[in-house]
Formats: C-alpha cells, sequence, structure tokens
C-alpha cells in the first residue's frame, strides 16, 4: 500500500509538468498563429447599397408667409326689378350662366304698360295740337293789337295760353318718357359682363320694385383675403405675389391689390386683398371656400437639397449622412419651401457633409453603402419663386 503523502507530492509534480508543456507547446505555436491571422484577415462589411452623394448648397430662396383666409367676390351686383305690378313671363338665365353687359336676363309682361304708353303717346299728340292752336291765337291777337282792335290785357291773356299749353306739352312728353323707361325695364339686362351666382327670380312671380332677382359677380373677378397679424402686413407691399392651394390641389397665384388700413380690435388680425386671374373659377376658385395660401415677401440665403434627399418616415423627414467610412448616418431635419425638386433645409449641416440622394428607405442607421458618384445640389430654377 503506497503512503498517502507519496501520493498527493506526486500529483503535484505530474500537473505542473503538464503545465508546463502547455506553455511551451504555446510558445512554439505563436508564430504560426499570428501568420495565419495574416493570411487569413477578418472580412469587411459589405454596402448594402450603391447611392449618389450630395452635398447641401447655399442659395437665394424665396421667403413666404403662411395664411389662410376666404374667396370672395371682388363686387358683386344686385339685379333688380323696377317696376311694380308686372309677372315675370320669361327666364332666359341660370346660375352659373357667363353673361355680357346688357344681355337679357328675364322678360317681364309689358302688355298693359304698352297701353299705357300709347295712351300718353295720344296724350302728346293732343297737346301739341293744343298748343298750335294757343299760338296761333296769341299771333292773330297781336296782330289786332298792333291796329288797335284788341286791347293790351286780352292779347296778354292769349300769350299766357300759349305758355300754359307749351307747359302742358312739356308735363306730357315728360310722363311719355317715364312710360317708356318703365316699358323698359321690363327688360332685366345684365348690368356688366360676370357670372350669375344666385336666382330667385320664378316664372309667374309679380315683381314689385326693388326685388332682386339675381346676383351677379362682376367680371368674374374673385378676390382671397388673407388674415394675417399687424407684424405680417408690415411685410406686405401691394404687387406682391402668393400661391393659393384650392381643395383640388390645384395651385392659383395671386396679386395683393391693397392691404386694409385697420386690424379687427377682437382677433388683432387684418386682411390683405390679394386679385385672383381671370380664370380662377375655372380652376375652383369660387366665391366661399376658406383656402391656406403662401406670400412671397423676399428671398434670403439658405440651405438646400434635392428633394430626392428627404426620406419621409412617420410623418417626420430624415437624411442619411455618408461618414468616412462610409457607413451612414439618419439625422432628423425640418424642411422649408420647396421650388421644382429642390428643397430647403431649416436645421444647421455640418460643413462639407455628403448625404445620400435617393434611395434611403432602403437604408437604416449604420449601413454601409457604396458610393459610385458624386454631385452638388442644382441650383433652383430662374423664375420659380412665386
Amino acid at each position: 500500500m503506497i503512503p498517502m503523502q507519496f501520493t498527493r507530492r506526486h500529483l503535484s509534480i505530474t500537473g505542473a509538468t503538464l503545465v508546463l508543456a502547455l506553455v511551451a507547446a504555446a510558445i512554439m505555436l505563436w508564430p504560426y498563429a499570428n501568420k495565419a491571422e495574416a493570411a487569413n484577415p477578418p472580412s469587411a462589411a459589405v454596402p448594402v447599397l450603391a447611392v449618389e452623394a450630395v452635398q447641401a448648397q447655399a442659395r437665394d430662396w424665396p421667403v413666404n408667409l403662411s395664411a389662410s383666409g376666404g374667396i370672395f367676390a371682388w363686387q358683386s351686383a344686385s339685379v333688380a326689378s323696377e317696376v311694380s305690378g308686372p309677372r315675370i313671363e320669361a327666364l332666359l338665365v341660370d346660375v352659373g350662366s357667363v353673361v355680357r353687359k346688357g344681355q337679357l336676363l328675364a322678360q317681364l309682361a309689358s302688355d298693359s304698360l304698352g297701353a299705357q304708353l300709347r295712351a300718353q303717346q295720344a296724350s302728346v299728340a293732343e297737346a301739341r295740337a293744343k298748343l298750335a292752336q294757343a299760338e296761333a291765337e296769341a299771333a292773330r291777337a297781336r296782330t289786332l293789337r298792333d291796329n288797335g282792335t284788341l286791347s293790351e290785357q286780352k292779347v296778354l291773356d292769349y300769350q299766357v295760353s300759349a305758355q300754359t299749353a307749351r307747359a302742358a306739352l312739356d308735363s306730357a312728353l315728360a310722363t311719355l318718357d317715364s312710360q317708356r323707361i318703365q316699358l323698359e325695364h321690363t327688360r332685366i339686362v345684365a348690368p356688366d359682363d360676370g357670372v350669375i351666382t344666385a336666382r330667385t327670380a320664378s316664372l309667374g312671380q309679380v315683381v314689385s320694385t326693388g326685388t332682386e332677382l339675381f346676383q351677379l359677380v362682376r367680371q368674374q373677378r374673385l378676390e382671397w383675403r388673407a388674415e394675417l397679424s399687424g407684424r405680417q402686413l408690415g411685410q406686405l407691399r401691394v404687387g406682391q405675389r402668393a400661391v393659393l392651394h384650392l381643395p383640388g390641389g390645384q395651385p392659383v397665384e395671386a396679386k395683393l391689390r391693397l392691404v386694409a388700413p385697420t386690424l379687427d380690435a377682437s382677433s388683432r388680425m387684418g386682411l390683405a386683398y390679394f386679385d385672383l386671374p381671370a380664370d380662377a373659377m375655372k380652376t375652383g376658385a369660387a366665391p366661399g371656400l376658406y383656402v391656406s395660401g403662401e406670400v412671397h415677401t423676399g428671398t434670403a440665403r439658405a440651405n438646400v437639397l434635392p428633394s430626392s434627399a428627404i426620406t419621409l418616415r412617420d410623418g417626420n423627414s430624415y437624411l442619411f449622412e455618408i461618414g468616412a467610412d462610409a457607413r451612414v448616418q439618419q439625422r432628423q431635419v425640418q424642411t422649408g419651401l420647396r421650388v421644382g425638386d429642390m428643397v430647403q433645409v431649416l436645421d444647421a449641416l455640418p460643413a462639407g457633409a455628403r448625404f445620400v440622394n435617393g434611395g434611403g428607405s432602403f437604408l437604416k442607421d449604420g449601413d454601409v453603402v457604396e458610393v459610385h458618384l458624386a454631385s452638388a445640389a442644382r441650383p433652383a430654377p430662374a423664375g420659380s419663386a412665386p
């Protein structure tokens, strides 16, 4: 039987010998391991997308004021009856009809007025005959006065009768003119060029003086009344342009005609009146619409990039900045006015930074890309500002 002390000493010596052998083997194999690592380096990251790089450029960019307001008729004309009693016997236009000045809109019954006119013409003829008789008698009386047959008082009476007959004729002629005017008023005509926006007349309706029959937008002219603060109104100048966004998506350009001299006492807002083009109603503009728009007030230096460099995610705008190691970093930014295919970036951007132009929807933060083309932001097209 082997003593216990001898067994423990023997195991310790054996373990130490094995450790020394492993260390010696590791020292001998170290050069070969380094050579293997050098021969097989770690594989490089594989680009996920080939992209075009673009840099932001400083440009003179439009400065706009955002505003909202209603669209109204430049001027409305109320077409009403000027006679009482006749009924409407013909309606020739309806809502939406484009009319010219003097065009017949409705016809009132004219039989009774025509009869009155003929009666008055007869009264005028009778007054003319009486005047001719009175003037002849006055002339004869003057002749008789010269030879002493008639007294001066009698001659004066004949002259007064002639003047009275002339006054009666003038009165008859005035009444005849009035009858003619009333007969002419049975023709309801357009007071100006424009478009009919309302019709209250109905066939057979008996009208009275002042009864409104139609509403007319004069010359089809509309205006946008933009609601702005006092500070914003101070930036406006007559002749400045604005672009309105109609419900159908069609942009309409307007021109500032005047700025209201006062502000509303409760809202502290004022009105700016913009004229819309003559064909605005054909593009969807109509009185009563409440729309938004941008008023162009000047230019300022701004950083711009192609709109294809902006990636929209979850309602936010992002840029992908390309680092020196070809890895991209996602950067959230605020955008401003778009002109053509260029967009203003409101956030400060690092000088000389490169950004992915297109394809950002396929990238995520930290992806490696292959930059195959670098280009500068194109200048905004001339005349693109509103």
